[in-house]
């Protein structure tokens, strides 16, 4: 009888765990969503849903409103959580990316890379010639397309109207970090290297691939990317997924996890144009002063970021499988034209209400 009892028990245990370890297999994990790229359907999720503060919505679309936002989103899972508009704009409506676009310039380098076009540890002369700068020649050949990525080229960053008479020496590439507008050499390394026109190549490569709107500004002093609102977050959802879009891999991997890692010793918190959060130490624009602590100190350690003036951010969370949108005006508009401000550690405390 004990027997049978044991042997009762165990069958009974086995169907148990059985039963179990099914309902562990069934339960069913969140794919990534893709929006279509002929159509404006895109799916959404509830804050409910994720278990989200509905209480502090309120407050962080009021300091949004206050910091002069026009259009802010939240995707998760590429699922939009979060679409506001502010102060009149629209969904369709376009809007300037600021320097929050280096980071398209820096994929499109990358997508020529990886088509064997160029190679970003070439010198710049090999694809613009000599004498594209007015640095001595021998300084001049230690600039590699890398350095322009980087923002260590050792060109004079206080002259940013990228003409030859301004692209002056200071320090030999690769040992001085400073934020220059000479990253806009690299539209004319793609421009060359591919034998076509630089937007044109970045509308057959990335912008048609993702489905984004939108169209370059290469004015006499700045390049400037603008789009409407969900074109920024398609991009932002691409960042979340390492350069792939659906099945394609836009992006080569390998090239996009350099992009969003420490570049360089000198500035641990840059990368190839992009922001990075979550490193000893950062500088900013303007300055040769190195800051210790987070870049962010409110926002995800993992956290990287394409950053524009007037607060033009895309912020994307690996960790959180999130992508956050935020385009206007200046938060502050006695400072308008700093790439990272104070708005940034503000914003993620109201994010992080909500969220968290």
């Amino acid at each position: 009888m004990r027997n049978i009892t044991c042997i009762l028990l165990l069958l009974l245990s086995i169907v148990s765990c059985s039963k179990n370890d099914n309902e562990i297999q069934q339960t069913p994990t969140e794919s990534m969503y893709y929006p279509s790229n002929t159509s404006a359907s895109w799916e959404t999720k509830s804050l409910s849903s994720l278990g989200w503060n509905q209480n502090a919505v309120q407050p962080l679309k009021d300091y949004l409103n206050q910091k002069g936002t026009k259009s802010f989103m939240i995707l998760v899972n590429g699922r939009i959580v979060m679409e506001e508009y502010f102060n009149g704009h629209t969904a369709t409506a376009t809007w300037e990316w600021n320097s929050a676009g280096k980071t398209l310039v820096a994929s499109t380098v990358g997508i020529a890379q990886q088509e064997n076009l160029l190679n970003i540890n070439n010198k710049v002369s090999d694809y613009l010639g000599t004498e594209w700068t007015s640095m001595p020649l021998n300084k001049e050949n230690l600039i590699t397309v890398k350095h322009l990525l980087t923002m260590t080229a050792g060109n004079d960053d206080t002259k940013q109207y990228v003409i030859k008479s301004n692209l002056t020496y200071i320090a030999d590439a690769g040992t001085r970090w400073a934020y220059s507008n000479i990253f806009q050499k690299l539209t004319d390394v793609v421009n060359k290297a591919s034998n076509k026109p630089f937007e044109t190549y970045f509308n057959e490569k990335l912008k048609s691939k993702i489905g984004m709107e939108g169209f370059w500004n290469f004015g006499t002093i700045f390049t400037i990317y603008h789009s409407n609102t969900k074109s920024m977050a398609r991009f932002g959802l691409l960042a979340l997924n390492k350069g792939k879009w659906n099945n394609e891999q836009i992006i080569n991997e390998s090239y996009f996890n350099e992009s969003v890692s420490t570049s360089q010793s000198i500035n641990p918190s840059y990368g190839y144009l992009w922001w990075l959060n979550g490193k000893t130490s950062f500088m900013i624009p303007n300055e040769q002063t190195v800051y210790q602590g987070f870049l962010v100190p409110n926002a995800p350690a993992d956290m990287y970021a394409a950053m524009g003036a007037k607060d033009q951010r895309i912020y994307v969370i690996p960790s959180k499988k999130m992508a956050v949108i935020r385009m206007g005006d200046a938060s502050d508009p006695v400072n308008p034209n700093f790439a990272v401000s104070g708005f940034d550690n503000e914003l993620w405390g109201k994010i992080n209400a909500v969220i968290n």
